[in-house]
């Protein structure tokens, strides 16, 4: 049998094709030796390479000859390199004149924008359709001045633009590009962007006048125009920043902590990021509205001891109709309940939002809001989120904030967040203010009970307090009576944003732990 199948067809393919293995093995054993050699050959070009590295200044000069070269690499594919060679630019000490007209050309390519120099190389201009921005350097490349111009203006000075660039703070200089170019992202061509442009600019007159006379008229200092001012404390539009309207701070933003000393704010020091403000600005809208291009307040007597102006009137004169409206952009999103967010549009005559928002309950809202302001972690599930704990000289708290109860139709207080408010005249903006306040009382009363401290729930002594809405701007606390064991509630009333008021409920045999008015002092203060 084994004679048979060693002579048989079979046996000799077995064998011619064991040859044709080997054949295929020693050419793949030589294709790896070939790729090594090759390897072995590029490692030493790159040793050799390393071993002869040029100057600095060298590779400086060959790194901006690549980007100058650019402009034809456009392709989705080159878009690392770009990137690459843009972080190369970065790392660039910015020391001469060269170093920082290739650092500002390259600002200018990352915002979208076209940049050219001077003859003398000592200007550098940013550009775009509606703006420019001229950039003056000595023959060292020191710095002295930035101005900007808007579409059909002489340039102006910027202060802080130079300041940036004095401090070599290229990132902050980049933002106020990107803010000039947001500011005419608006429909229409250049000629409607002008439009929009002076509309802006009309209004931004008229609310820094309605901010002068408020204070002239009340005597206000920086925290009372923000607490109380007609338009709050307004700074001005500067490069790429909008105008900036302070409109509140809570009690933990201007008392120290500790001491409950009340800090001496400014004018001049008072950080503009402090509490909660709103930018003015104007965008492009589905709808037309009319929108005033020249300002609006006639004369400067206000018209009572509150500094409030008077407007002449809207007419075709001083008003044009533009498919865009003014808003005020919240410096954060901030929780509003469905109540107030239809009484601003009942103020302006716009919805506050063009399409129905998707509600959530308020409470849920605040707790999200407050948790990220104080800088924590993404908040676990709304279950987990409704008992907090305060540990207080002498006492341990647990706060649960209820704020599934039923308010009115069977449903819990509903809200959404509110990220802007369009609106069309300058009048309208102290109205707006008032409610934004108003909310941002309420949501900090509520949110002041949100701590990210942990208690044991067995702990000796903890006591316990169930905090429940009754309407949108009122809530109880329930506790245990101090001294019998019945329950009794304190329902506080949120005014306006100034005034709180609070009265005690309790049984008719409860002792009287303290007066209404002595509970609204303290909560007041």
């Amino acid at each position: 049998m084994a004679a048979m199948l060693s002579s048989s067809p079979g046996a000799d393919s077995s064998h011619s094709g064991t040859a044709a293995g080997s054949e295929r093995l020693r050419a793949e054993d030589g294709s790896e030796s070939e790729k090594q050699s090759r390897m072995t050959a590029l490692l030493e070009k790159l040793y050799s390479k390393h071993n002869s590295s040029r100057s600095w200044q060298e590779t400086s000069k060959v790194v901006r000859q690549a980007m100058e070269k650019r402009g034809v690499i456009n392709t989705a594919g080159h878009q690392l390199l770009l990137n690459c060679l843009e972080t190369l630019q970065r790392a660039q000490k910015v020391s001469s004149l060269p170093s920082m007209t290739d650092r500002l050309e390259s600002i200018a390519r990352q915002n979208m924008l076209g940049s050219h120099l001077s003859p003398s190389r000592t200007e550098c201009y940013i550009t775009s359709d509606m703006f420019y921005v001229e950039v003056h350097l000595d023959k060292a490349g020191k710095l002295v001045d930035v101005k900007v111009a808007h579409h059909g203006e002489n340039p102006v000075s910027c202060p802080e633009l130079i300041q940036h660039l004095r401090d070599k703070n290229f990132d902050e200089f980049s933002k106020h590009l990107k803010g000039l170019v947001n500011l005419y992202k608006l429909p229409g061509d250049n000629k409607l962007k002008t439009k929009m442009y002076l509309a802006l600019q009309s209004l931004e007159l008229d609310l820094t006048k309605m901010m002068h006379m408020f204070r002239i008229a009340t005597k206000a200092n920086a925290v009372e125009t923000i607490l109380r001012g007609s338009v709050g404390l307004l700074t001005a539009r500067s490069g790429g920043h909008l105008v900036s309207l302070q409109c509140y701070v809570s009690p933990d933003d201007i008392f120290e902590e500790g001491t409950g000393a009340q800090l001496n704010f400014t004018d001049v020091n008072i950080p503009r990021t402090l509490g909660v403000s709103v930018s003015v600005t104007v965008e492009g809208t589905t709808s037309v509205y009319k929108l005033p291009i020249a300002p609006l307040i006639t004369g400067s007597h206000p018209v009572d001891n509150k500094g409030t102006p008077s407007f002449s009137s809207v007419t075709n004169s001083n008003c044009v109709d533009l498919p865009a409206c003014f808003f005020l952009k919240m410096n954060c999103l901030m929780p509003f309940s469905v109540s107030y967010i239809k009484k601003m549009g009942s103020s302006t005559g716009i919805p506050v939002f063009e399409t129905a928002p998707t509600l959530s309950p308020l409470y849920d809202l605040i707790i999200k809001s407050q948790l990220h302001e104080d800088g924590g972690a993404s908040p676990p599930a709304l279950g987990q989120t409704m008992r907090f704990y305060a540990s207080l000289p002498g006492q341990q708290h647990c706060y649960f904030l209820n704020g599934d109860a039923p308010v009115q139709d069977g449903r819990c207080l509903q809200g959404a967040l509110v990220s802007k408010i369009p609106f069309r005249h300058p009048a309208q903006v102290p109205a707006l203010l008032d409610i934004i306040r108003h909310q941002a009382a309420y949501n900090t009363l509520i949110g002041s009970c949100v701590k990210k401290t942990y208690i044991k729930e067995d702990s000796p002594g903890l006591l316990q307090f169930e905090v429940c809405p009754l309407t949108d701007s009122s809530f109880s606390v329930s506790f245990q009576h101090p001294v019998n064991e019945s329950l009794v509630c304190v329902v506080m009333e949120v005014i306006d944003s100034m005034q709180v008021a609070c009265k005690l409920y309790k049984g008719l045999s409860d002792a009287l732990i303290c007066t209404d008015d002595f509970i609204t002092k303290v909560v007041q203060r």
